[in-house]
């Protein structure tokens, strides 16, 4: 008789599963194996740590004797951690969205002893479950052989991918017509009065912003960097932020930002510390130097390992209760502040009846009052004292690769647009604990959790968000060896996740576990697609290091996608990025005397997307193009392989970034 063998994991959401009666097993080779010496269809349940209704519907079902019964008798039942194994929840996620269905987690789905999805969907009441379980039963003893079929043909149906569904060659499209429709295929959907776009739940959704910045800065056009820099202030008004402790929530319920989803992740956190970057070094507004000062903070307390790399996610629940960790009682902010209450309480929007639901208080920020930010940090300091004494929401604590390398990216651009060096420490700590503890000579690993490296490999966002934050890492520092490093790992792609048919890269290596399908992932979400990450590392690579190989590789992915780009840019803002700066080209901005020409210094401070800056060396792997190589503080500023006259004007420098 099957037991549950979770207790032998590492991952925290399976750790939380390892006392349920349901004879869960790990998604390995035995496990599949067993399926099909007993004939059985397989039962997948995929989450993750800090999903809420995961644990909702855990307490309902998993945890009851009676419905539990039923799953261990009628089927093989595996537990995955979908951000230890992205794959196989992107397989079956496609399946139960081809079956009709909304995506979303927990996603339960129904296989054949051989992998192949029939049935599927995400959250189910305990009595909708239970007849499911006994529905799914009769029919696969009853029906095998139309299940069997049915299943072939939606496996057939997924192996297809995005590629094949939506890719265009040589489809031309001219600057100015991507400019102005990318731009209208989002502007209509801009919210006007709270920002961000006109939908409820809101995600922040970085990467549309940054892409926008990014369009003005070549357009000139005001309202797109107003609708920016509005949609960032009704954020870090909102209760999406965390007003006392920093960091962001994953997304928020309405539409005003108001009442999060309290989950925190790594993920959304890294970006907008590259978003509040661009948005400090264009408006030098102190709102956004600020939380990028306490997010950082956040970071470091409440997420960082002792060895120097950052947990996965926090938890929405605390003590069974979404949210219960971040919001107050009148009566308890009142005991704590005293005779700061009352201002507190009209600046953060709090009231006695509360402002939430149970007599309960979000903070908000009312930006038409102005409070002295010492008085502010100090009240706030004390309502992080008093919250810190709460019991504290679940801890994801795998160290993902990608997210950490995310993590690494946003910290050098918050480093560059701030210059406080902490910052950058933060980043190579963090470099220096993915090159130690997960990479082993030639291979990338996915995750380490509670000092153990994982054994499966990383996959493309792994990997691409490493060259990514190299690149990043050199632009902080401008250490060549970051380059090489970043050139090492693009070949490594190249080898092991490239399709030469299509031009677009697997998410999976080559020598991964087979699954029933190997999938591409092409449309940017609330992470960037791996394929839109690579487009940009190897365009960048390839202009700077003269790599044709990698320019060519990056053109092909853009010239397929970019019919989507212009008319999609909400699913495309990353590779709309990559677009621009496949047109624009990039100059690249030559200092001598490296990281401590004061002149560079200010120009990393700068927003300057179409920039890339290096030191001028006898010997280098970037192109030194025709700039004499002399000693001294001149700034040479090179585009297309022509370079300007050395200055140490920086009015005359920006003018030739800009032309």
């Amino acid at each position: 008789m099957r037991t549950n063998q979770l207790r032998h994991a590492t991952s925290p959401y399976l750790l939380q599963h390892a006392n349920n009666p349901v004879a869960w097993q790990e998604w390995n080779a035995d496990t599949l194996e067993q399926a099909i010496r007993e004939d059985k269809p397989i039962l997948v349940s995929i989450g993750y740590s800090s999903c809420h209704w995961c644990h909702v519907m855990e307490h309902q079902s998993f945890e009851n004797e009676e419905i539990s019964k039923l799953m261990n008798e009628f089927f093989v039942c595996i537990k995955v951690d979908r951000e230890e194994r992205p794959d196989i929840d992107q397989i079956y996620m496609d399946a139960v969205q081809a079956m009709g269905n909304n995506g979303g987690w927990p996603l339960n789905v129904f296989l054949t002893a051989d992998q192949k999805p029939f049935f599927g969907g995400t959250y189910f009441t305990p009595a909708a479950w239970s007849q499911i379980l006994i529905n799914i039963h009769q029919a696969y003893k009853n029906r095998k052989n139309e299940i069997l079929e049915s299943a072939e043909a939606l496996a057939k149906h997924i192996a297809q991918g995005d590629v094949q569904r939506f890719i265009k060659k040589n489809e031309n499209v001219e600057i100015q017509s991507f400019l102005e429709s990318s731009l209208a295929s989002v502007e209509d959907k801009f919210d006007t009065t709270w920002g961000g776009l006109q939908k409820a739940p809101k995600f922040i959704m970085p990467s549309i912003w940054q892409f926008l910045l990014r369009h003005q800065y070549v357009t000139n056009q005001e309202s797109v960097k107003k609708q920016v820099i509005f949609t960032l202030n009704k954020i870090l008004n909102g209760g999406i932020y965390d007003q006392v402790g920093g960091g962001f929530a994953r997304y928020s319920v309405d539409v005003q930002w108001f009442a999060p989803h309290f989950e925190k992740m790594l993920y959304d956190n890294a970006q907008m510390l590259s978003l509040l970057a661009d948005a400090y070094a264009i408006t030098q507004n102190n709102i956004f130097k600020t939380a990028i000062e306490e997010t950082v903070n956040w970071l470091n307390v409440e997420m960082k390992d002792k060895e120097g790399a950052y947990y996965a996610a926090l938890d929405a629940d605390s003590e069974g209760e979404e949210g219960k960790f971040y919001v107050w009682k009148d009566s308890e902010l009142a005991d704590i502040l005293k005779q700061d209450y009352g201002l507190f309480s009209s600046y953060f929007k709090t009231n006695k009846e509360g402002n939430w639901e149970h007599g309960n208080n979000i903070l908000l920020r009312d930006e038409t009052i102005q409070v002295d930010e010492t008085y502010l940090k100090k009240i706030k300091n004390q309502l992080y004292e008093a919250r810190n004494k709460r019991i504290k929401p679940g801890l994801d604590d795998k160290i993902l690769t990608g997210w950490n390398a995310l993590l690494i990216s946003g910290l050098c651009d918050a480093y560059r647009a701030t210059q406080n060096n902490l910052y950058l420490e933060n980043a190579l700590q963090t470099i220096r604990f993915i090159e130690s503890k997960l990479i082993n000579e030639q291979i990338v690993y996915r995750h380490y959790t509670k000092g153990k490296t994982s054994t499966t490999e990383g996959f493309l966002e792994d990997y691409a968000c490493l060259i990514q934050a190299y690149i990043s890492l050199h632009q902080a520092t401008l250490e060549e060896n970051f380059l090489k490093q970043a050139i090492n790992w693009c070949d490594q792609v190249l080898i092991k996740f490239y399709d030469e048919e299509d031009g677009y890269f697997y998410f999976t290596a080559s020598d991964a576990e087979k699954l029933i399908a190997r999938k591409k992932e092409l449309f940017d979400n609330v992470i960037p697609s791996s394929n839109s990450i690579m487009s940009r590392n190897l365009l960048v690579l390839g202009q700077i290091t003269n790599r044709e190989n990698y320019t060519q590789a990056a053109e092909r992915m853009l010239i397929g996608m970019q019919h989507l780009i212009a008319s999609e840019i909400n699913y495309t803002s990353n590779w709309g990025m990559a677009w621009l700066e496949w047109k624009k080209e990039r100059h690249e901005v030559a200092t001598e005397n490296g990281i401590n020409n004061s002149i560079a210094k200010t120009l990393q401070q700068k927003f300057l997307p179409f920039a890339f800056l290096f030191e001028t060396k006898q010997e280098s792997i970037i192109e030194q193009a025709n700039k004499p190589l002399t000693t001294g503080n001149n700034i040479y500023v090179c585009y297309q392989k022509t370079c300007q006259l050395p200055t140490q004007d920086l009015s005359i420098i920006e003018k030739y970034i800009k032309s």
